[in-house]
């Protein structure tokens, strides 16, 4: 068999994928598959030019740092042939094959897996497409039969454990309920209370748990606002009777409470999420960054399981989410409104949102006036985390967005204000 790249040598990549960390962390199946594409390129007389894998990646999309790097390798040229033990470990979706068939032929590459059944005829080719569309499907039923799992362990009262359990909580020993974690839970009584009873805002309660030392529920140094809000509003906290639980679950699921104790309640198909990788440029190269979009869906799909209570008294936590639900946006600073205050503008180096900032001043002559600009939050408050301080003037920000009103009209000394106090 002759190059197909008009190289004497023939070199061939060797592919190999996993889709999810466990499998990656085994390492059997990646170190099985290299195995047997290293005896396939001996027995057919290929120079095995690198081996590439991809642990822990979805055949969903193409955003891989292993594709990546066997597209750049093919792109270089000098590659005869690209080989993975099955076409499902080059994509799981067609479209895909397709793509990368056609990208590769143009340096004189071939795609090949060894489960291929088709050759480069048109039978061939319908063949393959076969094989694609079949591991397409397959991909969804696993996904539809994993999805079908958890609602049934739901519907049974039972927590579908994932990454981590709420904070204050841990996992039982079979992983499919709470226990209460003393230590966290403290902390989460403390929360609790410094926002309900002493009448603390959540940023004036970040500061506190950081300038004491309490680490955050993922063992950083730094608590955020939204975190906390959410913790506050989070069900799983908040004591529901046997009656109130009862009423949100099943009657072979209530049969297994305790009537004299109170419950906690963790929900469960309440939104959905989804998740696609993406490659972007960073400072050293590419990286490659998941990004998520979340429905929530009605209610009536929402599944209660109970869960042990967390002993927070139910007057802190309605006191508590009275509290925060009073609290008002910051986004009309001065008495302006700040058109991309909020989401609207982030920054570029942390991506968090961007504050409203304003400052006044007065120039040798005696003219007073204030400048309005936005700055990054994380780099005001950290600058370790954040390196950018660097703030953009409102005027050239609004008029770069195409807004502007009337409360912030662009000035050439920023943003003018005709009185000051």
């Amino acid at each position: 068999m002759s190059s197909t790249n008009g190289h004497g040598l023939r070199r061939a990549i060797l592919y190999a994928r996993v889709s999810t960390d466990e499998q990656a962390r085994s390492g059997y199946s990646l170190a099985q598959q290299l195995e047997a594409l290293r005896e396939y390129a001996a027995r057919e007389g290929y120079e095995v030019l690198e081996q590439v894998v991809d642990p822990g990646q979805s055949g969903a999309s193409l955003e891989r740092p292993g594709m990546d790097r066997v597209r750049d390798l093919v792109a270089a040229g000098g590659v005869s042939v690209v080989l993975a033990q099955d076409r499902d470990r080059i994509a799981r979706e067609p479209a895909y094959h397709y793509l990368l068939k056609r990208e590769f032929a143009e340096q004189g590459t071939r795609l090949a897996a060894l489960n291929d059944r088709g050759d480069e005829s048109p039978e061939g080719e319908l063949t393959d497409g076969i094989l694609d569309q079949l591991a397409k499907y397959e991909r969804a039923k696993i996904v539809e039969r994993s999805r079908r799992g958890k609602l049934r362990k739901a519907r049974e009262g039972k927590v579908v454990a994932g990454h981590t359990p709420n904070y204050g909580f841990r996992y039982n020993a079979a992983r499919d309920g709470y226990e209460v974690d003393e230590e966290e839970m403290a902390v989460v009584h403390r929360i609790f209370r410094m926002v309900a009873v002493e009448g603390k805002t959540t940023h004036s309660v970040a500061k506190t748990l950081e300038r004491e030392g309490i680490p955050t529920p993922g063992g950083g140094r730094y608590w955020y606002k939204r975190r906390i809000k959410t913790m506050i509003l989070d069900d799983v906290y908040r004591p529901r009777t046997f009656q109130e639980v009862a009423a949100l679950v099943a009657p072979e699921v209530a049969a297994r409470l305790d009537p004299d104790k109170l419950y906690g309640i963790w929900w469960f198909n309440r939104r959905r999420t989804t998740t696609t990788q993406v490659a972007v440029a960073g400072p050293e190269g590419r990286e490659y960054k998941k990004k998520s979009s979340v429905a929530y869906k009605e209610r009536n799909e929402w599944i209660a399981v109970p869960v042990c209570g967390s002993g927070i008294p139910l007057e802190w936590v309605d006191a508590a989410r009275t509290t925060i639900a009073g609290y008002r946006s910051p986004s009309k600073l001065g008495g302006r409104f700040w058109e991309l205050s909020g989401a609207l503008m982030r920054c570029g180096v942390c991506k968090r949102a961007m504050e409203p900032v304003d400052r006044y001043y007065r120039t040798r002559s005696g003219k007073k006036g204030v400048i309005c600009y936005y700055r990054c939050r994380e780099a005001n408050r950290r600058k370790e985390t954040c390196p950018n301080n660097k703030s953009i003037r409102s005027d050239k920000a609004h008029l770069t967005s195409g807004t502007s009103s009337p409360a912030c009209s662009p000035t050439p000394s920023g943003c003018e204000r005709a009185s000051t106090p």
